[in-house]
């Protein structure tokens, strides 16, 4: 059997002490080295065919250069850019990801989260988390580098990179009221979920600064971000009798399942009603009618959260702030249109 190629090996074909092959080949260190002598060992590990032992330095390290990434719905279009952003920062500095899927079920959460900790991981980004979420709380008094995406825990320290969820509703419900529309409904994401809930709370201050009528039936909670509660919601406003024009939508998915309810119900959108929705998930300019929506930063929220984690793990006494909330922008496309003087939903 071939031997494998040692730190040592690399260190004599070079000419340089075993500890510069060991930091010109940690992107973490390289920078305590000049550019030509990263440069002369990397392409001499690579002509050797060097190949970490992450086994053998994880035991001597206390480290195992793994990371897990908790996601909600690996269905969900919004989760792969946001991993992708998690992988730009975490890929060039030797980590690898670990991807578990909770499907949004608590149990599954918990169950998932302690196989990361018996992997031994070296930190968690956590996109699944509930308002409420002792375990997680717990976890990361123990010492475990935690950080939430697109979601944040309520009364923890556990730092959290966001989307601006209140403006995002605040300016999508003044475009609807621009165009004409004053009795606006509103399709919510699940209570448990602090971007439900945020953007729930947004949306009934924006309508009263704007004087609105918001009727008990305005709002409709969803259980999940999903299509098929996008349907059962609109569903549930189209039963009320209230006479909306419009549907501010907590995610996009939930705006495309309320489409298709509408669509079934022989109403067109958006002349009949106007929808919205909230991310911008790839996609949604292929499908008809374009949705209007408020666009999050995916790649940029995953790419926070990986930088912020790597301080945690990495620094003695990092001073990380407990939220980061990152701009979002309203995409205009083709779901809104002025009210009309008298609705269809009559017939």
């Amino acid at each position: 059997m071939k031997k494998a190629i040692t730190l040592r090996d690399i260190a004599r074909e070079t000419g340089v002490h075993v500890s510069t092959v060991s930091r010109a080949l940690d992107a973490r260190t390289q920078a305590s080295l000049t550019a030509e002598v990263v440069e002369r060992v990397r392409a001499t590990a690579e002509r050797m065919g060097y190949r970490p032992n992450r086994l053998a330095s994880g035991l001597r390290t206390n480290r195992t250069m793994t990371v897990g990434l908790v996601i909600p719905d690996i269905t969900n279009a919004v989760f792969p850019l946001i991993v992708r952003g998690i992988e730009s920062v975490l890929e060039p500095l030797g980590y690898a990801s670990i991807i578990v899927n909770t499907d949004n079920l608590s149990e599954r959460e918990h169950r998932l989260v302690d196989l990361l900790q018996e992997r031994g991981v070296d930190g968690v980004i956590h996109a699944a988390a509930t308002r409420n979420d002792p375990k997680i709380v717990e976890m990361a008094a123990r010492g475990i580098p935690m950080v939430t995406v697109n979601r944040s825990i309520e009364h923890s320290d556990i730092p959290a990179v966001v989307s601006d969820d209140a403006r995002g509703v605040q300016m999508m419900l003044q475009y609807l009221y621009d165009q004409g529309h004053r009795r606006i409904a509103h399709l919510s994401g699940p209570a448990q979920s602090s971007t439900g809930q945020a953007r729930r709370q947004a949306f009934v201050e924006a309508a009263q600064a704007l004087g609105l009528e918001l009727p008990q039936a305005a709002i409709v909670e969803s259980a999940r971000y999903e299509e098929d509660e996008g349907r059962r919601a609109a569903l549930r406003l189209l039963d009320s009798g209230w006479p909306f024009t419009a549907i501010l939508c907590a995610n996009d998915r939930l705006a495309l399942g309320a489409i298709a309810v509408l669509r079934a119900r022989g109403l067109d959108c958006p002349a009949d009603v106007s929808v919205t929705g909230f991310n911008d998930m790839p996609l949604l300019d292929l499908i008809l009618p374009r949705l209007t929506t408020i666009r999050i930063q995916q790649f940029e929220v995953g790419k926070a959260s990986a930088e912020i984690l790597v301080r945690i793990m990495t620094e003695t006494t990092p001073r990380i702030p407990r939220e980061t909330v990152l701009p979002v922008f309203l995409v205009e496309r083709d779901s809104v249109a002025p009210p009309r003087a008298a609705s269809r939903r009559a017939c």
